[in-house]
Formats: structure tokens, sequence, C-alpha cells
């Protein structure tokens, strides 16, 4: 299973490089770097680290948790090339996460950011689409419901807060997200629809 592949790189890539600060300084999403010097691979590994055990931890579980079902509904559609979509739709979510982000912060060499919020939003928005009215336990509310709050509160948060969190990674992540799945599988678009009338809660 991809998903669980994706976990256990993850995971490892983020041990190795606690263990090594220049392994984890080459591999940093640093926007200023990327334009100077080309290191344009930096979107991407970038999403392969994380600051912290806890952010690790958050992430991982939400990848986990979200990422199995997708996979699944990606290979219920396309066979083995749904595997194959799975796998570049979480890529791209990390690439396509972090380039706005580049674009903003490029010319700030204090600016870097490591994690793979982008593409677990990206994932869960997906789920999202395919289940708009599934009840989350925390916090009790629809899927739908928290979706939207979700991208109100990080265009919000990437404005007006400086906590060293890429909101944006999390507006943009989600997005793409979206708009890969409409892309590969239109049919979403009907499901959705269809389950977004039919399973309203009364």
């Amino acid at each position: 299973m991809i998903t669980l592949t994706l976990v256990g790189t993850t995971s490892l890539l983020s041990y190795l490089a606690w263990q090594n600060p220049e392994y984890y300084n080459k591999g940093v999403h640093y926007p200023y770097r990327e334009k100077n010097y080309n290191e344009y691979w930096r979107s991407l590994t970038g999403g392969f680290l994380h600051g912290s055990p806890t952010h690790l931890l958050v992430n991982m579980y939400m990848l986990y948790m979200f990422g199995g079902y997708v996979e699944q509904y990606f290979t219920a559609i396309k066979g083995e090339t749904g595997r194959f979509l799975y796998l570049a739709l979480y890529l791209t979510s990390i690439i396509m996460a972090n380039i706005f982000t580049g674009a903003k912060r490029k010319d700030d060499p204090g600016y870097r950011s490591v994690g793979a919020s982008g593409a677990t939003s990206g994932i869960l928005f997906i789920y999202v689409l395919t289940n708009p009215w599934e009840m989350f336990i925390f916090p009790p509310l629809p899927a739908i419901i928290l979706a939207v709050g979700f991208l109100i509160y990080s265009s919000w948060a990437s404005k007006n807060r400086n906590d060293n969190i890429d909101h944006m990674a999390h507006y943009y992540g989600a997005i793409w997200g979206v708009v890969f799945t409409l892309i590969c599988f239109p049919s979403t678009l009907n499901l959705f629809l269809s389950r977004l009338i039919n399973d309203f809660p009364l």
C-alpha cells in the first residue's frame, strides 16, 4: 500500500534529518535559495521533513487515517493506474502547496518551512469531497462544515498570524487535492453533489 510506504518513508527521512542538521538544511523548503540558487528540489523534499516528532506524528496520523481511503477510491476506479495517480496526487500536492508560499517568500532569506501538511490537507479534502456529511468526532461537526471553516481560517491566518505555520500551504494543498481529483475522476463531482443532497442530515 502506497500510503504505508509514504508514512514509513517520511518518518525515516524526518528522523534522519533530526540526526543530521546538514541533511535537514539541504532538504528544507527554502524559497530564497530556490529562487537565487535554483535549488528547486526543496519544494518537494521539504514535504518529507518535519520540525519535531509531534509535527511528524500529526501529519502521519492524518495520512494514515485518510490516505488509505483515498488510495482505495482511486484504485477502485482506475485499478493499478489509480495507485500511480494517488502517488502523483501526494507529490504534486506538496509541490503545489509550496509553490505559492515560495512565490510570496522568495525574497526572504530568513523563511524556511517543512512538513507534509499541504499533501495531507489535499488528501483530507478528497475524503470530504466523497463524504461531505461524515460526522467528525472532534470537533463534532460534518466534514463539509469543517472543510469550509478550514479554508476560511487558513486564508485568514496566512495574512494575520505569525506563528511559524505555513497556513497558505494548507489552503493550496487542500484546493489542489480537489482540483486534481476532479480532473482525473470527473465523476467525483456527481458523487459529491449526490451525497451532498441525498445524505443531508434532517
